[in-house]
């Protein structure tokens, strides 16, 4: 059984969206600041990856999750750095699936962590090389590849599994592959890997998310891109949790150009019948899709940005 936590707070350090001045903070939301010690301060960046420090409270005990490094080098450490995130706290990491803009900062955000033998959570096929991208030309568009030596060298140790796992003294859930039941999401046109030389279309396996349950609130899950869908994805998180209510999403949904178009409205439809409280639809979202989220589920929407912190309180 899933651990129940009183409070989950997910702090982006990577999101594709910054908005430096916004003035919405409340109880729920902090936006990043843009003073620090009283002078104005490097501004947060922003990219097109994904990173979040995750972080539950259960009574008196807090309990750190990295999930996702984000697109570039640096790019996610200098923000943690900007925004005075101890990562000396992170007791566990897990990524979302082995695409560039989300591993891309490992290595740095691994080095600042303190201490070498953290587990890192992955599903086996995160680690497929080669991976391409075939256009309407036919002609392929290679994506970086993480390596389990990379992972080793930095000090972490791998933890694989397709399979459901709890993490984090049972409180977060690594959700594994992810089970497709929405016909209507088809994951990624034109993705392809390679194994022993043979093509295979890349069904994205690795895809996964991960889930909390919030004291007397229900589910909130985080998801990176959500290729194997948005949809299907919260749909198999009450499946193998047993807790029909969703409390949040939020992370990547994958409603980005003209792929989105079709998806849309099944999509909108299905989020409203599966009724969350809240809904944060941020990386591989497009600002297009998001609107309609917002037209159609108002006050539930929250627009997430780089450096933004959320808290969900039971």
């Amino acid at each position: 059984m899933l651990r129940a936590v009183d409070r989950v707070e997910v702090l982006t350090l990577q999101d594709n969206y910054i908005n430096i001045t916004a003035a919405d903070n409340s109880d729920m939301i902090t936006r990043a600041r843009k003073l620090l010690k009283g002078v104005i301060g490097p501004s947060i960046t922003a990219e097109h990856g994904f990173s979040t420090v995750v972080t539950t409270s259960a009574g008196d005990v807090q309990r750190s999750l990295l999930f996702d490094f984000g697109l570039s080098s640096q790019g996610a450490a200098e923000n943690a750095r900007t925004l005075g995130v101890d990562l000396s706290r992170i007791e566990a990491m897990a990524l979302s699936h082995g695409h560039y803009d989300h591993f891309g900062g490992f290595d740095e955000l691994a080095s600042r962590l303190g201490r070498p033998g953290i587990p890192l959570t992955v599903h086996p096929a995160a680690f497929r090389n080669p991976r391409y991208l075939k256009d309407q030309s036919g002609m392929k568009v290679p994506m970086p590849a993480l390596s389990r030596e990379r992972v080793e060298r930095a000090g972490i140790k791998i933890q694989e599994t397709s399979k459901p796992l709890k993490i984090l003294n049972d409180t977060v859930l690594f959700l594994g592959e992810i089970e497709r039941v929405a016909d209507f999401e088809q994951g990624l046109p034109g993705a392809y890997y390679e194994e022993n030389g043979v093509a295979h279309r890349d069904h994205h396996e690795d895809d996964t998310s991960i889930a909390l349950h919030l004291k007397g609130r229900g589910l909130v899950i985080v998801t990176g891109c959500a290729h194997a869908g948005i949809v299907n994805t919260v749909l198999y998180a009450r499946k193998i949790t047993g807790i029909d209510k969703i409390h949040a999403v939020m992370g990547g949904f994958h409603l980005t150009g003209s792929m989105s178009d079709p998806l849309l409205p099944a999509t909108t439809d299905a989020l409203k019948t599966l009724n969350p409280d809240y809904i944060a639809p941020c990386h591989c979202c497009s600002r297009d899709a998001q609107a309609v989220l917002e037209r159609e589920m108002p006050g539930r929407f929250i627009l997430n940005m780089s450096g933004t912190r959320i808290r969900f309180v039971s």
